[in-house]
């Protein structure tokens, strides 16, 4: 599954990054896709109280200045961007780290699609990417966070 070569926290280094709290993976979604808003819904629900994902819009600050930093673009964000201890990983590696971070029976779809031939994977995700929109529709804003929810959100 992808993941960029960059050195582990590089972003620290970057004086266009904003800091932020890296202890937990941290999701960069396009705010206003509604398939990617309904992806934080998902993992929201059944994160729970647990906490173990911050999010960012791709849209805010934070989420603009980390695609600048690896060398994605900011105005088409046509990728997951997942930041676990440092590491970025994008497209289907990215929805694996996440379903993996779940809990039981996520962590066992994220082992299987380990086992998938990354190549098939990443055409998979692509194609959904590419039409998320007509998929999910498409916001004239952010989404809000949900109630009790807005801790998680930073950017």
């Amino acid at each position: 599954m992808t993941e960029l070569a960059h050195p582990r926290f590089s972003y620290r280094d970057d004086p266009n990054v904003s800091s932020f709290p890296d202890g937990l993976p941290l999701v960069v979604y396009d705010g206003v896709c509604g398939l990617c808003s309904g992806w934080v819904r998902f993992i929201l629900h059944r994160d729970g109280a647990r906490t173990r994902h911050l999010f960012a819009s791709a849209q805010s600050g934070l989420g603009q200045a980390l695609y600048r930093h690896y060398g994605l673009s900011p105005d088409n964000p046509e990728t997951l961007l997942v930041i676990k201890d440092g590491r970025l990983h994008t497209k289907g590696g990215a929805v694996a780290v996440i379903l993996g971070g779940l809990g039981f029976p996520w962590s066992l779809i994220a082992r299987l699609m380990r086992l998938m031939p990354s190549r098939v994977a990443e055409r998979a995700y692509d194609l959904v990417a590419r039409h998320r929109y007509r998929i999910g529709g498409r916001r004239d804003t952010c989404m809000l966070p949900p109630v009790g929810t807005s801790a998680r959100f930073i950017g």
